[in-house]
């Protein structure tokens, strides 16, 4: 076995972890397999002999081209840190861990609101146990300045689930009205439950209708969904209002939505089978 071949068995055994890693920040399969594949190219090009520990170099690679993508979606402007979230909010390891364990798909939603940099902390830390320290030069940053970030970040990961009855209760409705105008093919009610700019992610660039990248506005996103939402029923993902397609009792779409202001702001569409076996999907 040459030398090539047992660099290329030892990135293997970091595949997963690194795919893991690039998913749950990008929120996309295709685009995580592209952060995979460039942490390879730097690997075979620099002198592994020198790396020690090869598992968090790699996993640092991944999360500095994560963030170089998600800067170049140009999606948001990163404000700085309001003098009142700047403190610490005293979440213990083992609540943190619950605040990141318990959402798939919905965490995945949530975390498009967030910037760049408060994404790359949450996961890293909170997800993947990398400490502070490490996650510091990644976003060019002081540690505890690092640590603010996941604190604000999972300040709104906690806050972003319905917070009462009537919350349920209302996006349910908005949910199924979407569901019920893709079905019959009705462009303005399904113009009336979208927000103007709402945006349609998905794992799949067929459901984007070849685009590389996210499809935005209602008027587009309607026109994806007239008449193809036929399937699909109203749904828990991971305890998160949204809807899913199973014809054979087995999920093989699950869409999440995201609502603001009594509308649609958000939906991604995930269609990978790895990622749907992760899914805690329960039909409403």
């Amino acid at each position: 076995m040459d030398e090539h071949e047992f660099l290329a068995g030892r990135f293997e055994e970091h595949r997963a972890h690194l795919r893991s890693v690039a998913y749950r920040m990008l929120g996309s399969s295709n685009e995580a397999e592209d952060a995979v594949q460039e942490a390879w190219l730097r690997l075979s090009r620099s002198d592994a002999d020198d790396v020690e520990n090869l598992g968090g170099w790699l996993t640092t690679v991944v999360a500095r081209v994560c963030l170089n993508m998600l800067r170049s979606r140009a999606t948001r402007r990163e404000e700085p840190l309001r003098q009142d979230e700047d403190q610490p909010d005293g979440q213990d390891p083992e609540s943190e861990a619950i605040v990141a364990d318990s959402v798939g798909l919905a965490l995945l939603v949530v975390l498009e609101t967030l910037t760049p940099a408060e994404r790359l902390a949450f996961v890293l830390h909170d997800m993947f146990a990398v400490p502070f320290e490490e996650i510091a030069p990644i976003v060019e940053r002081s540690p505890a300045a690092t640590r603010q970030l996941a604190s604000r970040a999972r300040r709104r990961v906690r806050g972003a689930a319905p917070t009462s009855e009537a919350d349920l209760a209302r996006r349910r409705e908005i949910v199924a009205a979407f569901l019920t105008a893709s079905r019959e093919g009705d462009f303005a009610a399904l113009l009336a439950v979208l927000d103007p700019d709402v945006v349609l992610r998905s794992d799949r660039a067929e459901v984007l209708a070849g685009s590389p990248g996210p499809l935005r506005g209602a008027s587009v996103v309607a026109e994806t969904f007239l008449g193809r939402a036929r399937g699909a029923r109203p749904a828990l993902v991971d305890g998160v209002v949204g809807a899913a397609w199973a014809p054979d009792g087995e999920p093989r779409v699950a869409l999440g939505f995201t609502v603001s202001g009594g509308r649609i702001t958000s939906i991604d569409v995930v269609t990978d089978p790895e990622h749907l076996r992760e899914l805690d999907v329960t039909f409403l």
